[in-house]
């Protein structure tokens, strides 16, 4: 019996459930966070794991967790306060682990809770806080509560999810689309009812009106936070409830994109006041354990800020959260500001967070390569985002790759996985270009993710391969060697990581911003634009040295070649 199979015990798929939720609260014996500093999360950066493509530790070809532990030191050597794991939990993997089965066990794909715990265990010896997902809007139609909802209309959990009667022509109860497209609706013929999934058919939506599906989440939230966890990044926060009238959405006026769900104003279906209730439940747990905190993503919405706003404002809210505005095709001085400004005048007491890159998107340098002007191969436009990203108010997330400057992996159709790009091909790839393995070492074509001739569940891109993490060990130039650098810097400036923003006006491409806290003032200038730009200072203070040193001052202008970054010290 090796060391994995001791530590588990029959129950779920491929007999890997070691713990249930129903243990939560109980002395667990394992450490517990690496600190319990307040608001540690203010300002910090986080580094976002997507397991299946960080490391392979035992050669079948999908990352693990004993593969990310294995190189918690390359993460911890960025300079980053934390790491955020997408899920890792026991899943049918129809949507990749945001199909959950069992929330509080591990899939034995990734590994087991032992080896969760150990990983735990490692990042905070780094000093690394660890946070991770919660899928509380759905669950698979894998997990129990599902297999019991179905099976009638009167059982223990029959309201556990969203069912509804059929309209008197057999059709679905109202218009509601799903993400990866047709109705939101899918028939079941045990209840003779249609239950309502905002996702795949394989996710059904937990109806989160009901007091005991609030109470069993809580519930999953105590055992991970129990477990030793630092915060929770939260999915789809703004999905948790509907509109229980199911009102039709209306369609949405103007351009509408090729979607058929982006053609509705999605006003009863995502966005409900009933869910701030929810969250005030969940932020009340959370503040039960000193130093955890929770980040929710919201999903698309009509005004992304002030539903960041919304879900923010407050001591009953979430600590922080991440909208799709800066995750989108939009590039320039004026969304960046407009986003960030925004939030900043109309909730200033809210903490907001920011990213360029993720898991569900195309990656920033190719997403953005086009507006800006840029190669997506420029590494010098892979620095600026770095740069830019880690000097705006609010908490950081940074993508795994992006510390290397990774574009877009081309995948082909034929080794597509993602349901969404399967299903919105040619127009859309989906997301598996922004999931392939990450590239550790040159040599051979799974780049030192998996040991060959395993074949990756998502190929490598050869383009990938000088950028990976060993060939940039080498070269100090490197956009590894600049992300370590500038987070180093930005740790020594205390204004960068808490400090207030405030825009000043600049001719686009240019950026300009100043962030001040305490005693120290800083005027942060970038060239969001492939041409030498210059512009006029009005205030004095000494340039900083920063990690890009190609800008300069002279008589009071700042001369910026393209895609550069200056940092001068105003004073106060």
């Amino acid at each position: 019996m090796n060391g994995r199979e001791s530590e588990r015990h029959p129950g779920g798929r491929g007999g890997a459930v070691e713990r249930t939720c129903e243990h939560a609260g109980e002395e667990t014996g394992r450490p517990g966070p690496s600190s319990t500093q307040p608001e540690w999360w203010r300002g910090a950066v986080i580094y976002q794991i997507y397991p299946r493509s960080f490391a392979d530790a035992d050669g079948d070809g999908v990352g693990d967790l004993r593969g990310i532990t294995a190189h918690l030191d390359h993460v911890a050597s960025l300079g980053v306060d934390g790491i955020w794991l997408s899920p890792f939990f026991l899943s049918p993997m129809k949507d990749f682990g945001y199909d959950v089965a069992d929330y509080c066990a591990v899939d034995p794909l990734f590994g087991t809770l032992a080896d969760f715990d150990a990983l735990v265990a490692r990042a905070h010896a780094l000093g690394l806080k660890v946070i991770i997902d919660q899928v509380y809007s759905h669950s698979s139609d894998q997990h129990p509560w599902f297999a019991e909802s179905r099976q009638s209309r009167d059982n223990a959990k029959a309201d556990w999810y969203v069912w509804a009667d059929p309209k008197p022509d057999g059709t679905p109860p109202n218009n509601w689309l799903a993400v990866f497209g047709g109705p939101a609706w899918t028939w079941d013929s045990r209840r003779r009812q249609y239950y309502l999934h905002n996702f795949l058919p394989e996710q059904p939506d937990l109806d989160l009106h009901q007091p005991a599906v609030q109470a069993a989440v809580l519930q999953v939230a105590r055992f991970w936070l129990d477990r030793g966890v630092d915060g929770f990044r939260i999915d789809v926060a703004n999905l948790f409830c509907h509109d229980p009238r199911l009102t039709d959405n209306p369609p949405k006026p103007g351009p509408v994109g090729d979607r058929p769900y982006r053609m509705q104003r999605l006003l009863y279906n995502r966005g409900r006041p009933e869910t701030l209730a929810v969250v005030a439940r969940l932020r009340a747990v959370l503040d039960a354990y000193p130093g955890r905190m929770a980040v929710a993503e919201l999903a698309s919405s009509e005004d992304p800020i002030a539903t960041m706003i919304a879900y923010t404002d407050g001591p009953d809210r979430y600590h922080t959260a991440y909208s799709f505005v800066l995750l989108n095709e939009a590039f320039g001085a004026g969304v960046v500001r407009g986003a960030v400004e925004t939030i900043a005048q109309r909730a200033p007491a809210s903490w907001p967070s920011w990213a360029f890159s993720n898991h569900d998107v195309v990656r920033a340098p190719s997403r953005w390569a086009a507006p800006a002007g840029a190669d997506e191969a420029d590494p010098a436009f892979a620095k600026l985002l770095i740069a830019l990203l880690c000097s705006l108010r609010g908490t950081v997330f940074l993508y795994q790759g992006e510390e290397l400057g990774l574009p877009q992996a081309d995948v082909p159709f034929e080794r597509l996985v993602d349901p969404e790009g399967i299903a919105f091909w040619p127009r859309h790839r989906g997301r598996d270009g922004a999931r392939t393995p990450l590239p550790w070492v040159a040599a051979g074509r799974n780049a030192g993710f998996c040991p060959e001739p395993v074949e990756p569940w998502l190929p490598v891109d050869l383009r990938h391969l000088p950028l990976a993490v060993a060939c940039q060990e080498a070269d100090p130039d490197s956009v590894l060697a600049f992300t370590r650098l500038f987070l180093a810097w930005r740790r020594q400036h205390p204004a960068l990581i808490r400090g207030a923003i405030r825009f000043r006006d600049a001719p686009p491409p240019l950026l300009v911003f100043e962030r001040r806290t305490g005693a120290q003032w800083l005027l942060c200038v970038f060239n969001l634009g492939g041409q030498p730009r210059e512009i006029r200072l009005e205030s004095s203070g000494g340039m900083l040295d920063a990690p890009d040193r190609r800008a300069r001052v002279g008589d009071g202008t700042a001369h910026l070649p393209p895609w550069a970054s200056l940092f001068i010290a105003l004073d106060a």
